[in-house]
């Protein structure tokens, strides 16, 4: 049994719909050794193969999105073309203040009512699996640099969603929990887009580089806690995240330094994300609408960086969080989201948003 691991080749299809993958031949170059180690005669051999007569040759079928550039804008209707649906309500630009707070005293102040009550007089409601469905967005925005007094653009980045993973309707607190998951996608791997950016290092060292933040782990976790018992529907989401930062083509005052094919953190971080909105009417962040996401990370320090010497106290000290705080700060904006049970709706295909600073 031979196995077989790494990168294939950037795949391009020159028009929407269905695509499929399959062989026409498979060709091995077999290199062989002595039980001592020591070449064979001959050392080697070329295998050329090809599927059976009959046999079915597909590895993979995917769905090739038609919008091939996700920032060019929508196309214009002829005026011979029906006027389309009116698209729904969007969110208002923001909430009142104390959004967070008011979510919190809301949900404490109706547990401390239940106290004493019968716990089986309102069951918890979990509908069944067939609730989940898929959707896709875009999302983008900015992450500061704490100790360089900077900020790197995010995005966009492209994402697949699974909504409603877990769903507690809990009648008792008058709560609904419903729990999702998302994973980035940049052709095909689970990171953000390479992004490059230029901070001055410790103040005066003009130092430029490319970061990728790589997801790791399992995929994101949305969750979305929302009260019931106040006619505006507060609702409080976090978005979780387990990343990796690698920074490649780095430049120090325009002299290129060698950092190796390895520089990274020495661990995942967590980067969690919060938004705050209301349902009635829409306002601020809802999952399905989109809107602004902010939170902070802890940076750890980094490894595997510099050829012929060490450069990860460099980097260590220049970017790294002190400690175990968690300094730097992100702003993401999201798309709506395009959701695969109406995939003609006004939000499909996912545009790109514009991020905020």
């Amino acid at each position: 049994t031979l196995t077989a691991t790494g990168d294939v080749p950037t795949v391009s299809f020159g028009s929407p719909g269905r695509a499929t993958l399959a062989p026409a031949e498979l060709a091995l170059s077999l290199s062989s050794l002595t039980g001592a180690g020591e070449p064979t005669t001959p050392p080697g051999l070329d295998v050329v193969c090809e599927p059976a007569p009959g046999q079915e040759p597909e590895l993979a079928a995917i769905t090739v999105r038609g919008d091939g550039d996700p920032t060019a804008p929508a196309p214009q209707p002829s005026p011979s073309d029906p006027a389309p649906d009116p698209a729904p309500t969007r969110p208002a630009e923001g909430l009142s203040p104390g959004a967070r707070e008011k979510i919190e005293a809301l949900t404490d102040e109706r547990l401390e009512a239940l106290e004493g009550e019968d716990p089986g007089s309102c069951p918890i409601e979990i509908p069944p699996e067939w609730v989940m469905t898929t959707a896709e967005t875009y999302a983008a925005g900015y992450a500061n640099a704490a100790k360089l007094d900077g900020a790197a653009a995010l995005g966009p980045a492209f994402m697949k969603v699974v909504l409603n993973k877990r769903y507690i309707n809990d009648s008792c607190a008058s709560t609904v929990d419903v729990s999702s998951e998302v994973n980035f996608d940049y052709r095909g791997r689970r990171q953000l887009p390479p992004t490059k950016a230029t901070f001055l290092s410790y103040g005066f060292m003009p130092t430029t580089a490319t970061m990728t933040l790589e997801q790791v782990g399992p995929p994101a976790a949305i969750h979305t806690h929302t009260v019931t018992n106040t006619p505006t529907y507060p609702e409080e989401t976090t978005v979780t995240a387990q990343l990796v930062m690698r920074l490649s083509d780095v430049e120090v005052n325009g002299v290129p330094l060698d950092v190796g094919p390895d520089c990274r953190t020495e661990r995942p971080f967590e980067q969690v994300l919060r938004g705050y909105g209301q349902s009635y009417p829409p306002a601020g962040y809802l999952v399905a609408y989109g809107g602004t996401l902010t939170g902070y990370a802890h940076i750890p320090p980094f490894e595997g960086c510099g050829v012929g010497e060490d450069l990860d106290p460099i980097f260590t000290s220049a970017i790294s969080s002190p400690g175990k705080k968690a300094d730097n700060y992100t702003k993401m904006t999201q798309a709506p989201l395009c959701v695969a049970t109406n995939p003609e709706g006004p939000d499909c295909p996912p545009r790109v948003p514009d991020p905020e600073r």
